[in-house]
């Protein structure tokens, strides 16, 4: 029999804890992956009648909402999993995106979906920092890397389990309808299901993860970690009340939704008073989410700090500034992903001159299957490199995949699908990166809600580039050219603007401390 370390976890604890974490990640990864699949022909059925134009803001709505809501969960469920523990706030967290994610099926109206989507979407913003709370607490420092490298390659094999669905969803659809009715369902709620590419029983199906909640309760061990915390009682500071805080702070990234959605949704090609009006509304909305979603947080350390040693307390004051440093990094990330390789199938659909080819599906594989080796070597690299200097690199090959694609890649084909997997292995590399990196900036007592801030607050910051791609397209409608290269108007000129958030990162990486070859903050 092995000896073990005091606090030390079994190599049961350890694996068991893994498979838990990866399914939920990969679960999360479908779930994000999904509503790019079946979004489009959501909208079609729910706002039936209207324009594309109309249905194709509802689809930002939906999509900036869902990233609201997981940036909300973080802070949520975080806040719960340094209260009650990892594991049950955890298996809470699955629930919800679970559930609520099957409920969608059910939507009748535009708003319902947006609505349900945002529900959803707590739990799976909160799955990400109680899973990699609970991973790090439980594997040891030497492990850390690759473990975080699995983080990131899990939730983007549910990215390519979604895009294999896309292959194969007509005969799914069929398989599907003949089953329902051999089991006697009604041909009209058959038809209902699986119209409009079966974008309701995808939703529907959106429940499996729930399954998993009794394999983390029943098997999954608590951190222990949390549970030498929770015996000096300063788990215990954490105070329900201050949570109202953060249901009043999503009134910024409702305004800047509204703003970018409905009214001023034509801001730029307006003018330049329009743009500043929505530019400012949006900084305010900003500033009231930051100030209303580290409140918990700002409380708990305030009260923390009066009853620590003077040492303790200099710790504790690193912590907001560190969310803070957290959600920059994790926001150049996420805008990155979401302005940019989310709408690489959305492009390929629009080059393709062949209808008979998926190139919608083809390029969403090629790009998830170069995000899972791209998190694995990122996370790696971290130990290589350094914390600081790989993540520069990172920026600096993101930025470089995405001009390549653009200026290499003019029309569908294998040219096309080759840059689409660089720029899925570079743009998603920073997924095995953050993993490693945010849990080293926390102590125990704040590490799911500091980390869960960092994270999640980026996917705020990725709402509103989102929201900005339409404008941006506007913007730079007209075709140009760069270095003697055409570039056409629209997304491809959009692509090249967006790409320069990653000058941010590698300035901001430079302020952050390098963690390399040191252990888990207590």
């Amino acid at each position: 029999m092995t000896n073990l370390a005091p606090g030390e976890a079994t190599n049961r604890t350890k694996y068991l804890t893994l498979a838990a974490a990866l399914l939920g990640w990969a679960f999360d990864g479908a779930e994000m992956g999904v509503f790019s699949l079946v979004g489009g022909p959501a909208m079609r059925d729910l706002l039936e009648g209207t324009s594309p134009e109309v249905q194709s803001i509802w689809f930002g709505v939906v999509m900036a909402g869902f990233l609201v809501g997981a940036a909300t969960g973080g802070v949520l469920f975080g806040w719960l999993g340094d209260r009650v523990g990892r594991v049950r706030a955890m298996t809470l967290s699955v629930f919800t995106y679970a559930f609520f994610t099957g409920l969608c099926g059910f939507s009748q109206e535009a708003w319902h979906l947006a609505v349900l989507r945002f529900i959803a979407a707590l739990g799976m913003g909160g799955e990400w920092s109680l899973g990699v709370a609970l991973v790090m607490e439980v594997w040891p420092n030497r492990s850390r890397a690759f473990m975080a490298g699995l983080i990131g390659a899990a939730a983007n094999v549910g990215f390519l389990g979604v895009a294999l669905v896309g292959l194969g969803l007509h005969s799914l659809l069929e398989n599907i309808k003949s089953s329902l009715l051999s089991i006697g369902l009604a041909q009209a709620s058959v038809d209902w299901l699986v119209a409009n590419q079966g974008w309701r029983i995808m939703m529907m199906l959106g429940t499996a993860p729930a399954l998993l909640t009794f394999l983390i309760r029943l098997f999954v061990p608590e951190s222990e970690k949390w549970k030498q915390e929770h015996a000096t009682g300063s788990t215990k500071a954490w105070e329900s009340r201050d949570l109202l805080a953060v249901l009043v702070a999503l009134a910024g990234p409702a305004a800047i939704i509204y703003i970018w959605a409905g009214p001023y949704a034509d801001a730029v090609s307006v003018g330049g008073i329009r743009l500043l009006t929505a530019a400012g509304i949006t900084l305010v909305g900003l500033a009231i989410a930051m100030i209303g979603f580290t409140f918990p947080v700002r409380r708990y350390l305030r009260r923390q700090a009066a009853m620590s040693s003077a040492a303790d307390a200099e710790v504790l004051k690193k912590t907001l500034g560190r969310m803070m440093l957290g959600a920059c990094l994790s926001g150049v990330a996420l805008i990155g992903t979401w302005g940019l390789t989310q709408w690489i199938p959305k492009w390929a659909d629009q080059l393709n001159a062949d209808l008979s080819i998926p190139a919608k599906e083809y390029a969403g594989i090629v790009t998830a299957v170069g995000a899972i080796l791209g998190t694995i070597l990122a996370a790696m690299s971290g130990d290589w490199f350094g914390r600081r200097r790989a993540y520069c690199l990172l920026c600096l090959s993101s930025m470089a995949s995405v001009w390549l694609l653009v200026f290499c890649a003019s029309e569908y084909g294998p040219m096309f699908l080759a840059m689409a997997f660089l720029v899925g292995a570079t743009t998603a590399s920073f997924y095995g990166w953050l993993p490693l990196y945010l849990p080293e900036l926390f102590p125990t007592r704040v590490r799911a809600t500091g980390q869960g801030f960092g994270f999640n607050f980026g996917r705020i910051l990725a709402a509103v580039g989102v929201l900005q791609v339409g404008p941006l397209e506007a913007l730079f409608k007209d075709d140009t050219t760069i270095a003697g290269i055409a570039i056409d108007g629209g997304f491809p000129r959009a692509c090249i603007a967006m790409s320069f958030v990653y000058v941010v990162g590698m300035a901001i990486i430079w302020l952050a401390p390098e963690t390399r070859g040191k252990p888990l903050p207590d």
